[in-house]
């Protein structure tokens, strides 16, 4: 019998499809970059499809890499409070979700990442639009500073992860977190709302 052609059907395999397709055009594209349609297109379905099974781009992009956590409820949640402590919250917020029983998928994901180019662009790809893009609209920065701030930030959340995670550095890997977010919390502080050096500002 020959092969029909067209869309595919609503089935399993046309989920794993649709994932496949995202995937692939998120790491290529970016998240901004790529669009329901084309990813719809790459995996030979209609776009009604895509929006069946996963709803918005931003929770296919969660379903591509697995996410364990929703930025878009833990982010403002964590942010919510005095500007001045907002630091100390974000690195607490951190750890609290590699912590959990959540924090292994963060973590397999992260291990990838440090040895894949692909997940590494999907994982950069989170941490910016779903994680730091998030704090910097909940602390109104500078537009022109943003992103140089976000990576500073990214410097202090990645180096724990990797010390106290990976590495299993002690006495960190055993620490409280409360404690942890005390020692360095004032640093993401620091990179979040304090005065740039000249050197980082944009022109």
């Amino acid at each position: 019998m020959a092969r029909r052609s067209g869309r595919r059907p609503g089935n399993q395999d046309t989920r794993e499809s649709i994932l496949d397709a995202a995937r692939l055009a998120f790491a290529e594209k970016g998240y901004d970059n790529a669009s329901i349609r084309s990813i719809a297109g790459a995996a030979q379905v209609d776009p009604a499809l895509v929006h069946h099974y996963f709803g918005t781009k931003e929770k296919l992009f969660l379903a591509v890499m697995n996410a364990p956590i929703n930025p878009a409820e833990l982010v403002p949640q964590a942010l919510a409070g005095p500007r001045e402590q907002a630091g100390e919250r974000l690195v607490r917020m951190a750890i609290g979700v590699w912590d959990s029983p959540a924090g292994t998928a963060a973590l397999a994901v992260f291990r990838s990442a440090l040895s894949n180019e692909w997940t590494a662009r999907l994982l950069r790809e989170f941490v910016v639009t779903q994680v730091l893009r998030r704090a910097v609209s909940e602390l109104v920065l500078d537009p022109d500073e943003a992103a140089m701030r976000s990576s500073l930030v990214a410097t202090q959340i990645a180096g724990i992860m990797v010390a106290r995670y990976v590495l299993k550095l002690e006495p960190l890997a055993s620490a409280d977190a409360d404690v942890i977010a005390a020692a360095i919390g004032p640093n993401v502080q620091r990179f979040l709302t304090e005065p740039m050096p000249e050197v980082f500002k944009a022109d």
